[in-house]
C-alpha cells in the first residue's frame, strides 16, 4: 500500500508541476512539450525503466504497436510525443479523459457507423499536419502478452495514402514482467492500476522502433500483416507473437 501511495503521489506531483507550464506554453502560442514530459515522468513513477532500440520517426508517422496495458501509452508518448487513437468512451473518464484531450487524442466511436468518415478525416488531418499518432491495431488488451491479429479496418484512414506519411511498427517488450503488466478480461481499470503500481521493484521495458512501411506499397490488409510480422519478430517467442502469424 505504501508503494502504491508513493507512486500515485509522484504522478500527481508531476502533473501539478507540468500543468501550469503547459498552459503557459499554449498562451504563448508555442508547441507544448509538457504532456510528453509528464507522461515520461508518470511512466518512471510507475516503476518502468525504458530502453529505446531503433529510431522513431519525428513526424508524419502512424506508429502501430502491440498493446498490453494503459502503461503502454505513457511509455510510447514519453519516448515520442505521440498522440493516440482511442475509444470515445475514454473521453468521458474523469481526469483521464481530460489528460487524453490535452495530448491531442483522436477519439473514435466504434459503435457509430455514421461517424466513421469524420473520424477517419480527423486522423488523416492529424497525420497530414505532422503530428505523430499511435494506433493499437489489436484493438484490445485481451490477448495479454500474446500478439493478436491486427484489425486491418483500423488502418482505413491511411488510404488513399497521404503524401509523406509512413507507418512505423513499434514493439513494446516488458520481458518476463509482461504477464504481470497485462490487463486482461474482467479486471477493472482501478484493480489493474493498483496491481501494477503496487508491484515491487523497477520493470525494464524495451521499445523497438522498427523499419517504417510505406502505405502505398499495398492495401490495408497487406499493411496490417507486414506491421504485425515486424512486431512479432522483434518480440520473439517470449512475446507470444511468433506462433500466431
Amino acid at each position: 500500500m505504501i508503494r502504491l501511495v508513493l507512486r500515485v503521489a509522484a504522478m500527481a506531483a508531476g502533473l501539478i508541476l507540468c500543468l501550469p507550464l503547459h498552459y503557459g506554453w499554449k498562451l504563448l502560442g508555442r508547441p507544448s512539450p509538457w504532456p510528453r514530459l509528464f507522461l515520461f515522468w508518470a511512466g518512471r513513477a510507475a516503476g518502468m525503466r525504458v530502453r529505446i532500440k531503433g529510431k522513431p520517426l519525428p513526424s508524419h508517422v502512424l506508429f502501430v504497436a502491440n498493446h498490453l496495458s494503459w502503461v503502454d501509452i505513457m511509455l510510447v508518448a514519453g519516448a515520442t510525443g505521440t498522440a493516440f487513437v482511442s475509444k470515445d468512451d475514454v473521453a468521458r473518464y474523469p481526469v483521464i479523459g481530460w489528460l487524453a484531450r490535452m495530448n491531442n487524442t483522436v477519439f473514435v466511436a466504434r459503435t457509430e457507423r455514421g461517424a466513421v468518415r469524420s473520424q477517419a478525416d480527423a486522423l488523416r488531418a492529424a497525420l497530414a499536419s505532422g503530428q505523430p499518432v499511435t494506433l493499437f491495431p489489436e484493438g484490445t488488451t485481451d490477448g495479454g502478452p500474446d500478439l493478436l491479429p491486427f484489425r486491418a479496418s483500423l488502418l482505413a484512414s491511411l488510404f488513399p495514402p497521404l503524401p509523406g506519411v509512413r507507418v512505423q511498427p513499434v514493439a513494446i517488450d516488458y520481458g518476463p514482467a509482461a504477464h504481470d503488466i497485462a490487463w486482461i478480461g474482467e479486471e477493472s481499470a482501478a484493480a489493474n492500476a493498483r496491481r501494477i503500481l503496487s508491484r515491487p521493484g523497477a520493470i525494464p521495458v524495451t521499445i523497438h522502433f522498427l523499419a517504417p512501411v510505406d502505405p502505398a506499397s499495398g492495401d490495408r490488409k497487406t499493411l496490417a500483416r507486414a506491421a504485425r510480422a515486424e512486431i512479432a519478430e522483434a518480440l520473439g517467442p517470449s512475446g507470444g507473437g511468433a506462433d500466431r502469424l
